[in-house]
């Protein structure tokens, strides 16, 4: 490969692709997209743009905001008249569905993806993209919690919950979509499924469909953010509950049956809870309890869409759209 003038301003390093998936590389001085879906949450947006403001990779930067359906939309869009910064807007859809419609209005060869509540450091985009160009077609940083506590290490260890072993070639088997960058190939092969309406188990579906598809997710342990999630014990519940949902729908959303992990695995999760303190080990279980009944409440609305498909095809898809009973 013929060698290529770095540009003075990047540390991007060039390396060789090993994925066969992989298209052509980008150049050293190719743009980088990062696509922020919002709503309703100005004032956290406002932190995450003042942030990627600071990347240490700005001048090969673009930023997408996507507005997906906020109520406020012009406070939004004013917080998102930044330099590097567009915004695009849509009715509502959910995370995955913004996240696509980001990433298709996007320029750059590498896609990072945040959230708006989350504050990327200096050298986070340059560091993902550091790692797709040196092999990886996807590509996971650190996240760490603005907030401490009992309630912020037991959300720290729901989201570390999923730390299962990789597939061949890859280093992660998940990674969340706050803090995630893949190559324009890896995500035009895997977009986001938006048949999920909320911020629980899309990325779980997305990490799993792009290993399956020989894509190679590998960890940038470096590039780091912090989340800046507000923590009540309601709020957190409620966000477990949804995670239940979206593990239904990714375990008996498609024609393919993913089992439940083995019963060893849930009490080795319990055990690192508990091991952090006994107030982190009983939200653990906590979690846990409401995890379950929004898996339960997910197969009780299949079923019954089931059942209603059975009698009238016509009357369960729109029950789908929300306009049925």
């Amino acid at each position: 490969m013929a060698s290529r003038a770095p540009m003075p301003s990047s540390k991007l390093c060039s390396a060789a692709r090993s994925s066969p998936k992989s298209a052509r590389e980008p150049t050293q001085a190719a743009l980088i997209s990062v696509v922020v879906p919002t709503r309703d949450r100005p004032e956290a947006l406002s932190r995450c743009l003042a942030a990627l403001s600071a990347q240490t990779v700005l001048n090969r930067l673009e930023v997408v905001v996507v507005d997906d359906g906020s109520r406020a939309a012009d406070e939004v869009a004013a917080r998102a008249r930044h330099a590097h910064a567009r915004l695009i807007r849509r009715t509502g859809g959910g995370p995955a569905a913004a996240r696509n419609a980001g990433a298709r209005a996007a320029r750059g060869a590498f896609l990072c993806f945040t959230d708006d509540d989350c504050v990327p450091q200096p050298d986070w985009a340059e560091r993902l993209v550091n790692t797709l160009r040196q092999g990886a077609d996807a590509a996971a940083g650190s996240t760490s919690l603005s907030r401490a506590g009992a309630l912020a290490e037991a959300s720290d260890l729901v989201a570390h919950a999923l730390d299962v072993p990789p597939p061949a070639g890859s280093d992660l088997a998940f990674a969340a979509s706050n803090n995630i960058a893949c190559t324009r190939t890896a995500f035009e092969a895997t977009p986001f499924d938006e048949s999920y309406p909320g911020a629980a188990g899309e990325d779980r579906e997305w990490c799993a469909r792009l290993t399956a598809a020989g894509f190679v997710l590998r960890s940038a342990p470096d590039a780091y953010i912090v989340h800046d999630q507000p923590l009540t014990l309601l709020g957190f519940l409620r966000q477990q509950v949804r995670y239940g949902q979206g593990a239904f729908q990714f375990r008996h959303g498609t024609d393919q049956r993913r089992p439940l992990e083995s019963p060893s695995f849930y009490t080795a999760l319990l055990r690192r809870g508990f091991a952090k303190g006994f107030g982190v080990g009983l939200l653990f279980c906590a979690a846990q309890a409401a995890t379950a009944a929004g898996f339960a409440r997910a197969w009780v609305a299949a079923h019954r869409k089931s059942l209603l498909l059975r009698r009238d095809p016509e009357l369960a898809g729109s029950t789908s759209r929300g306009e049925g009973p």
